[in-house]
């Protein structure tokens, strides 16, 4: 294995732009869901006329679907990763919005048949509500309660409050008090393995929220220990959590 400053060095220069891992091949894995969230929304593209995916990142997960509803639109917060989605389903006549955290987006009412996300920042259901047209649906992959906590916690120590987050059930409930029935609701928890100090280094890159003031100066011990106990053989080993939800506007 090449030696700390090495492989700290070279992730701490690597892209992070968009929402693909595939930097992360061969030195960490992540099980997937049971559900297999890209291929059930491809099968719900094909076959509605309009579509929205929120927080699309650089539009990975849509650009996975063969056939594309004839008014698709995808929205993002992080300029870069809007770019980069300009680039990839710009060619598909697929349209990018540059959204604002927490504000609506600059669209009609009742305007989509399908709404998606994977993985949306913090999902505004009276948002969804509003730009699903009626009979339309909610399709999203969520991140669930303490996901990857224990590598964040690695680093910040307990935070038993934290962990509480994102709990499936309140999310259902505040989709419910937005006029939203629930169709679906399922949970997983994935196993997390990293193999080397720079699959950590570029994860926390990348997931910014994980550990808002990381970098690798501040936490040169915290990361140091990490690579001790990889170069013996012993991955990090954390889990993810995900719920697949689905809800319905009625009326």
């Amino acid at each position: 294995m090449r030696t700390y400053d090495e492989l700290v060095q070279e992730a701490a220069a690597a892209d992070v732009a968009g929402w693909g891992f595939d930097w992360l091949d061969g030195r960490a894995t992540e099980e997937r869901p049971p559900w297999g969230f890209a291929r059930l929304l491809a099968d719900r593209l094909a076959t509605v006329g309009s579509a929205l995916d929120i927080d699309t990142g650089g539009g990975e997960v849509v650009d996975e679907a063969p056939t594309l509803p004839a008014f698709m639109v995808v929205s993002e917060s992080w300029p870069p990763n809007a770019q980069r989605a300009r680039e990839r389903l710009g060619p598909r006549g697929v349209q990018v919005i540059d959204s604002e955290p927490n504000e609506p987006l600059p669209l009609p009412d009742s305007t989509f048949d399908l709404v998606s996300a994977r993985h949306p920042v913090r999902p505004n259901w009276e948002e969804i509500h509003r730009l699903l047209k009626p009979g339309g649906h909610y399709f999203a992959q969520h991140v669930g309660p303490a996901s990857a906590f224990e590598l964040i916690e690695h680093f910040l120590g307990p935070l038993p409050q934290a962990r509480s987050g994102r709990d499936p059930e309140r999310e259902a409930a505040a989709a419910r008090a937005a006029g939203l029935t629930i169709v679906t609701l399922e949970t997983a928890r994935c196993r997390m393995e990293f193999f080397d100090v720079g699959a950590v280094v570029w994860i926390l890159r990348k997931c910014v929220w994980w550990i808002p003031d990381f970098t690798v100066a501040g936490y040169d011990h915290k990361l140091r220990e990490l690579d001790a106990q990889m170069r013996v053989g012993h991955p990090f080993v954390a889990h993810s959590s995900r719920h697949l939800v689905e809800a319905r506007r009625d009326t």
